[in-house]
């Protein structure tokens, strides 16, 4: 093991963990999935029942597959995806600072996990466990990561995103 590999397992972990948390907390606390899926209809994304699911499932989904390094690129790529969405929908127009509710722990998540897929899952990932140093990383884990993710956030707030109209007052 190298230093590189325990970092990127740190990192990993602890990306994967926070992301998973925030997917289980949309299911087994608060409002849980109903309240979830109410306050995704109030951001416009709806039909917020499904956005509940799919963005719980994801969250919990793509965490635990970046911390355990399984399909490390395509599990960054939800991170992109659901940080993208999250980004545009709820923080976009509260600045770059997260104090302020801005979009700056969104950025730092999707950017960290796309840096995790361009340097490798580690020799300490499932990746690395069954594929050893063919894992898909470099420039291809980069482009899949960013890539995909990108476009798929995207592509979810092209069909889904209908944000309430302002009330005049």
């Amino acid at each position: 093991m190298t230093a590189i590999d325990a970092g990127v397992l740190i990192l990993r972990v602890c990306l994967g963990l926070t992301m998973a948390a925030h997917g289980y907390g949309k299911i087994f606390t608060g409002g849980r999935i109903a309240g979830t899926a109410r306050w995704f209809d109030s951001i416009g994304m709806r039909p917020g029942a499904v956005h509940a699911r799919l963005a719980a499932g994801a969250e919990v989904g793509a965490g635990l597959a970046l911390a355990l390094g399984i399909a490390t690129p395509f599990a960054a790529a939800g991170f992109v995806a659901l940080m993208l969405v999250a980004a545009w929908t709820v923080h976009r127009a509260h600045g770059f600072f997260i104090v302020g509710n801005g979009w700056e722990y969104n950025l730092v998540l999707a950017l960290a996990a796309i840096g995790v897929a361009t340097i490798g899952p580690g020799r300490l990932s499932v990746d690395g466990l069954l594929f050893g140093s063919e894992n898909v990383d470099g420039w291809v884990g980069f482009g899949i990561a960013a890539g995909l993710g990108l476009a798929a956030g995207a592509g979810q707030l092209a069909l889904f995103y209908r944000p309430p109209v302002p009330t005049p007052s």
